[in-house]
């Protein structure tokens, strides 16, 4: 018959006490030889480059300013929302460029690689933004058109003759 072991048995098999329990990592920060920190931000088919380093809180994309390449209110408030999350509103420039679909989805990009950026830059402020969501990649991209279908889902209109 086996032994049976009692849980003060096993205990004594970890060593010191808290030998199995992992320290919790210490983020450095990651910045270049040119005080920027760098992510890459990804959303539907757009992948955003982006660059971050102290300033007025002027946000270039694609060599142009935020205002002309995004055009609309609300894609440049979803990229300024890591800022006013993590209270960092004007105090730093960003540097992005983008390629692949559409505005909103660029939009979507430059923000998930400003929020990984500003973790790189700042690692206490890793908790804020992952708890808003944006440290998260949005995986959610278009259905492929299968074959013998109209469009991904879509079938073919039926016809009895």
């Amino acid at each position: 018959m086996a032994e049976e072991q009692t849980l003060n048995d096993l205990s004594d098999l970890g060593g010191a006490t808290g030998a199995g329990v992992a320290e919790a990592e210490v983020r450095e920060p990651q910045i270049d030889a040119q005080g920027r920190s760098y992510a890459t931000g990804r959303r539907k088919n757009a992948i955003a480059r982006v660059w971050i380093k102290p300033g007025s809180g002027k946000v270039t994309v694609n060599g142009r300013d935020i205002e002309v390449f995004f055009a609309r209110p609300v894609l440049r408030m979803v990229i300024k929302q890591p800022f006013q999350i993590a209270g960092r509103v004007d105090q730093y420039d960003v540097i992005c460029s983008v390629t692949g679909g559409g505005l909103s989805g660029q939009a979507g990009a430059v923000r998930h690689g400003i929020s990984q950026a500003l973790t790189r830059y700042e690692p206490e402020l890793r908790s804020v933004l992952k708890k808003e969501g944006f440290l998260t990649r949005d995986s959610r991209v278009v259905e492929r058109k299968k074959y013998g279908r109209a469009k991904a889902r879509r079938s073919f209109q039926f016809s009895k003759r």
